[in-house]
């Protein structure tokens, strides 16, 4: 049953309630496949708050991890060009860690 779900998502948009009410995309997950039994994920955004306004809402924003999508070609073929600078953080390359 693993088998057949990491071989049919592609991506997870995970969407969080943040501790002033808002709602926000906090992480988009590539599902790359499996080892053994286990679903290997890969984060490629991932949200990063860098403070709370006066308000008292969150500020931050979805940021690029450094790990481009394997099923970046296919995203090719159906007429998705996405260029590698989207995927690059603003620092630099970052050596996300899979998990």
């Amino acid at each position: 049953m693993r088998q057949q779900i990491s071989s049919a998502v592609d991506l997870i948009i995970q969407q969080t309630r943040l501790k002033d009410g808002s709602r926000k995309v906090t992480a988009i997950t590539e599902v790359v496949g499996m080892e053994g039994e286990v679903v290997v994920l890969t984060d490629i955004f991932k949200f990063e708050q860098t403070g709370v306004g006066q308000d008292g809402k969150i500020i931050g924003e979805l940021k690029p991890t450094g790990i481009r999508p394997i099923f970046g070609p296919r995203l090719e073929a159906a007429g998705f060009k996405l260029g590698a600078e989207i995927f690059m953080p603003a620092g630099g390359l970052n050596l996300g860690q899979r998990r």
